[in-house]
């Protein structure tokens, strides 16, 4: 007996659904309040280099799921770095 999707695929998708989907929040809350105040500009700057090596890595090895994944991921996480950068306050 065959199961129509392999457990492999199934926790990769699942994981990679569940690490995107975490963005939501922090990105929403950030564009509502526009609140920066607990947003790491150092941080999300490396998490974002970091998320672009990942799709790039996806992309040479033409595995969709990481570049889907992981292109959603930087999206959002670059919105979050974006208003970062736009809506701190200079001393």
């Amino acid at each position: 007996m065959s199961l129509p999707i392999d457990l492999t695929d199934l926790v990769g998708t699942l994981a990679a659904c569940l690490t995107t989907l975490s963005f939501l929040p922090q990105a929403w809350l950030t564009f509502k309040t526009r609140d920066v105040r607990g947003v790491s500009l150092g941080m999300y700057s490396v998490f974002a280099i970091g998320v672009a090596l990942w799709l790039a890595y996806g992309l040479l090895l033409r595995a969709w799921p990481i570049v889907i994944a992981n292109a959603a991921t930087l999206a959002l996480a670059l919105a979050i770095l974006g208003m970062k950068l736009r809506y701190r306050r200079n001393p």
